[in-house]
């Protein structure tokens, strides 16, 4: 994200107060009533120097924008959300530094490091069941289908800088929802951060799921859920099947502990074949 042209913006803006309704640009007259008539018009150079500088002063530094915050709505000055090291001027968070405060008060005691650690090896023993299950995108397709936007905060993107955008998995890959061309949306690479794993329905708003839905053809009621649901339709054995094909310098056992545990948790052991519950081990 870049700032924006003072020139440019100088040439093209139109921002209407919503209090009052006056229109800021270059075509308005200023509204000084205690200004003589001929600084007022928007015609004199008096009146074009002051929209000049007035653009000028909202556009040519990041500490001149406001931001919404995502949690509490309240659109705040640049310099209440932290920055994104080695992003644009313009790259910040998604919630303001007080609404931070009061998440991670309540997320960080919530999860130990045992917790943290046991979630990570869940989504890591998911992606790899899923290898064999993901599409190969086609990504100038999926930059089409959602206008080169974010689609959650709309930002443009642009596709030769990969850094800045991911292709997210809707439902996420560690409810072993492989990536498809019907789960997949283009997030920014802040937005892809902060959703990181969650259910749809934690990150979207009813009528984000509904564009959602309609965008990639997606099932609404799944989307909709409030809670995590592990994917009804993935062929377990299959998926097994492909992850005992291990290295040979892998940790078998360990392996074969953490594939367990993701199968008892997700209630997947009623889906394996007889042949692959005696491999593991599981009556």
């Amino acid at each position: 994200m870049t700032l924006f042209n003072p020139q440019e913006v100088f040439d093209t803006a139109a921002w209407s107060c919503k209090s009052c309704g006056f229109l800021h640009s270059k075509d308005s007259d200023l509204p000084f009533k205690h200004w003589p008539s001929d600084f007022t018009d928007h015609m004199s150079i008096r009146a074009v120097r002051f929209w000049q500088g007035f653009f000028r002063i909202t556009t040519e530094h990041p500490s001149s924008y406001w931001k919404q915050c995502n949690a509490c709505g309240r659109i705040q000055p640049f310099a209440a959300f932290s920055k994104h090291s080695g992003w644009g001027p313009l790259a910040r968070q998604m919630e303001c530094r007080s609404c931070k405060g009061a998440i991670n008060a309540v997320l960080n005691p919530r999860r130990t490091k045992q917790q943290l650690h046991e979630a990570s090896v869940k989504r890591r023993v998911a992606d790899l069941l899923l290898e064999g299950e993901n599409q190969t995108l086609d990504l100038k397709e999926l930059f089409q289908r959602f206008g080169s936007k974010c689609f959650k905060h709309g930002g443009h993107l642009n596709f030769s800088n990969r850094k800045s955008w991911a292709a997210d998995h809707i439902l996420p890959s560690k409810f072993l929802y492989p990536l498809t061309k019907e789960n997949a949306a283009l997030l920014c690479a802040e937005c892809n951060n902060n959703k990181h794993g969650r259910w749809p329905s934690e990150l979207y708003t009813n009528n984000e799921l509904i564009e959602l839905s309609k965008l990639t053809g997606a099932d609404l009621s799944l989307l909709a859920s409030p809670i995590p649901i592990v994917n009804p339709a993935i062929d377990v054995d299959a998926c097994v099947s492909r992850y005992l094909k291990v290295r040979e310098k892998s940790n078998l056992a360990k392996r074969l502990r953490e594939l367990k545990k993701l199968l008892v948790d997700y209630k997947l052991v009623g889906k394996l074949s007889q042949a692959n519950k005696k491999i593991l081990g599981i009556k």
